[in-house]
């Protein structure tokens, strides 16, 4: 490593990005926030939050949640967007796995419930017992499927942000009584897309369902409680205990978790003022708001029975009753919970679906399988397991490229998706000549049917193989729609970096499989090459080592304070880096930890808006040329730059792709782009990248952070430093933020094999 000279050029003072307001009563949510610090207790927003580098009074509570009213509506338009196409998928999945919960409630008649051979043959036997002619159960096996012809798609039209608005009388009357309680104005037209058409009436019954609002915390709607209902809106009110409890168990899932402990749960309720922890609870799972799970413990052996004492003839009954394991009491929201369980249903329906015989595709897979190394090692696995997961760095995902070539040429359908554009790009480079049979797309364009092979007549994908890069990335309920949509006999591959950060939303999926062992794992022995490749590597097992680098290729720039670090981080941008490796200032990324603080995305964004592309923020904060990050959904970020400005909205091209931000929307999604926090640049890698650590971003730091930022950078790192030892001490003591999830739990009653399936392959 290098260590650059002091800086002697002068810059101003960062300015606060235009267009936010940090009022504690209308903070608006950055677009892309990473999931906050969970600490002990995840779900107490006293913690100070790891990702937006926020306290959280002046970081919202950001909700995932697609309301119905805003999909319902979209649902009806001419051209359906991208974002709106996802809201109405996730929508769909989650009335299918609702229903599902019903049917499951239902009483079950004698074998009413049953399915393909299990109903055949009780049809069967049924048969014989009335004297008909029974049923022929096993037939010869069904002719290949046809691939479903690919749907005429005309020009793509421009993609327009955001869903459709909700009625104006809707919005008049939330404003009314929005009024009326003291609360912003601002807040209607959100407030009307969240309860719906009756949002109105819901806050007069219950002023504390503004909690369900993004960026409103428990004082705020006990204020606007109090001004609707006078006396009778006390601190000690049930309607409050329960939105408060709902209000935690959200805040939790920004976090990263599904679910909470409740013993953590009663003591952040007990902070804000619940005096009976338990009754809240007891009444939120009662209005069915929050479901319970005693799931048990796994690494707690069962006590054993008890042995009779000498002299008695009484024997140990060894029953359940009394070697019962210990059990841990969960809470959470139905949506995650559901979401959950559907998941771990449709990952089983995978592992079991494949065919046990050997069919010509397996016969051709096994034959590109010939040879040594981990791409063999990964093709004989798919051609054996339904669901297989491959860990790597960068370098690794030559492999499932290899992968999906050699299942097309074995004449399956393969589609390959990936978490962002970017992803897509480098996937379909290290195919090389595009093989046919591959389809290369996004999750997120995969799951709104904008990208991919299309469905079949069952709402299937209409595929044999789908390889998922940067499996880490997805949260349970993508995971749960992508999943559910494969068709029976297809194979799955997940594949990703086991130690970069987790999903922006709850679930940790791809660490929850790794740990369950419920299918095989290929963990990629090609390394990732260079000096950044060998800091990176040593990052993922713990170490912070020095690495030679003749070429610059890493610099470490020691800092004193924040404002050193603002000043030196622009001048590596627009001068050293430019200067040293031939690159134009834009390709080089600024990543910091969070969005606040004295050198967090808004100070440096300001600041090399000022260097690079200054301007008055015409447009909303915004010039032409200025380089920004366009969040269409929670959790995915789209670099881009302003075009123009008109009528309709923001005019922004995002990778190529022209896109129309509304104007009511600008504010909540779109920022400027110079620098990102680690959690919108996962994913994406750039010829040059410069991560900054000022000294208050220390206590949100950890191993996985550390490595995500420290390898986006192609040719060239430096690091802005000025966290001393707490940057070696963050590798090697932290791995990653604790979450709380239950899919582990889920698998290993669903996959009987979970735990001793592919033991050979893991190191």
């Amino acid at each position: 490593m290098s260590t650059e000279p002091a800086a002697t050029e002068e810059t101003g003072q960062p300015a606060r990005e235009p267009g936010t307001d940090d009022g504690p009563a209308q903070a608006t949510t950055e677009p892309g926030t990473e999931p906050s610090a969970s600490g002990t207790e995840p779900a107490a927003p006293e913690a100070t939050p790891a990702e937006t580098g926020e306290t959280p009074a002046e970081t919202p509570a950001e909700t995932a949640d697609a309301d119905s009213a805003e999909a319902d509506a979209a649902a009806g338009a001419a051209q359906l967007s991208e974002a709106e196409a996802e809201l109405a998928a996730q929508r769909e999945h989650r009335e299918r796995i609702a229903r599902r919960k019903a049917e499951r409630d239902e009483p079950i008649a004698s074998g009413t419930k049953l399915h393909g051979q299990a109903a055949d043959l009780l049809a069967a036997v049924r048969a014989v017992e009335t004297g008909a002619k029974p049923v022929r159960v096993f037939e010869d096996a069904p002719a290949p499927r046809r691939p479903a012809p690919e749907p005429a798609r005309g020009p793509e039209p421009v993609v327009r942000s955001g869903t459709q608005a909700p009625a104006a009388e809707a919005v008049d009357a939330v404003r009314s009584v929005l009024a009326e309680g003291g609360a912003p104005a601002s807040l209607a037209e959100q407030a009307a897309a969240t309860l719906g058409e009756v949002a109105e009436a819901v806050l007069r019954e219950d002023p504390w369902q503004l909690l369900r609002i993004a960026g409103v915390r428990p004082e705020q709607a006990d204020g606007f409680a109090r001004a609707l209902l006078g006396e009778a809106g006390s601190p000690d009110d049930e309607r409050r205990n329960r939105a408060v409890a709902v209000w935690l168990l959200e805040q939790a899932a920004v976090a990263g978790h599904t679910a909470l402990d409740a013993p953590a749960l009663a003591s952040a309720l007990g902070r804000y003022g619940v005096a009976d922890a338990d009754a809240a609870v007891q009444s939120a799972i009662s209005e069915g708001d929050l479901l319970v799970f005693q799931d048990a413990l796994e690494d707690t052996p069962a006590p054993a029975a008890t042995a009779p004492e000498q002299g008695t003839s009484e024997e140990p009954d060894g029953s359940e009753e009394e070697q019962e394991r210990p059990v841990r009491v969960l809470v959470g929201l139905e949506r995650y919970a559901l979401a959950e369980e559907s998941l771990a249903d449709a990952l089983a329906r995978v592992v079991n679906s494949l065919a046990k015989e050997e069919t010509p595709e397996h016969a051709a897979l096994l034959g590109a399988a010939s040879g040594r190394g981990s791409t063999a090692e990964l093709i004989r696995a798919v051609a054996g397991s339904g669901l297989v997961l491959h860990t790597g760095g960068e370098a690794a995902r030559a492999e499932p490229a290899a992968l999906a070539a050699a299942a097309a040429a074995a004449g399956l359908r393969v589609c390959a998706a990936t978490h962002t554009a970017y992803g897509r790009r480098a996937f379909a480079r290290s195919l090389g000549t595009p093989a046919e049979g591959v389809a290369v797309v996004t999750v997120a364009g995969l799951l709104s049917g904008a990208e991919g092979p299309g469905r079949d007549a069952e709402g299937a994908f209409d595929v044999d193989l789908l390889v998922v890069l940067d499996a880490p990335q997805l949260d349970v309920e993508s995971a749960a729609m992508l999943v559910e949509s494969l068709p029976d006999g297809a194979r799955l591959v997940l594949s990703g970096d086991a130690g970069a950060l987790w999903s922006a939303g709850p679930g940790r999926v791809f660490a929850d499989l790794l740990g369950a062992r419920a299918c095989p794992v290929v963990v990629s022995r090609t390394p990732d090459e260079g000096p950044i490749g060998e800091l990176v590597s040593g990052i993922g097992i713990g170490e912070l080592n020095q690495v030679a680098a003749p070429g610059k290729e890493v610099v470490i720039v020691p800092v004193r304070d924040a404002g050193e670090a603002v000043h030196r981080t622009v001048q590596l941008v627009a001068d050293s880096v430019p200067r040293a490796f031939s690159l134009p200032a834009d390709a080089t990324q600024v990543i910091t930890v969070g969005h606040g603080g004295a050198a967090g995305t808004r100070a440096l964004n300001a600041a090399l808006k000022e260097r690079l592309n200054p301007g008055p923020g015409r447009f909303g904060g915004f010039d032409p040329e200025d380089r920004v990050a366009y969040s269409p959904a929670p959790g995915r970020t789209r670099q881009g730059r302003v075009v123009r400005a008109d009528a309709d909205g923001l005019h922004l091209e995002c990778e190529g792709e022209p896109v129309v931000v509304p104007k009511e929307r600008v504010e909540q999604s779109v920022r400027h782009g110079w620098a990102l926090t680690a959690h919108q640049a996962v994913g994406q890698r750039w010829p040059a990248a410069v991560v900054v650590l000022p000294g208050d971003a220390a206590q949100g730091l950890t191993r996985a952070w550390v490595y995500t930022a420290f390898g986006r950078g192609e040719r060239h790192l430096s690091v802005v430093h000025g966290v001393e030892q707490a940057l070696p001490r963050a590798v090697a003591e932290r791995p990653a933020k604790p979450r709380t999830t239950r899919l582990q739990t889920l698998l290993r009653t669903q996959v009987p094999s979970a735990g001793a399936t592919a033991a050979r392959q893991e190191p």
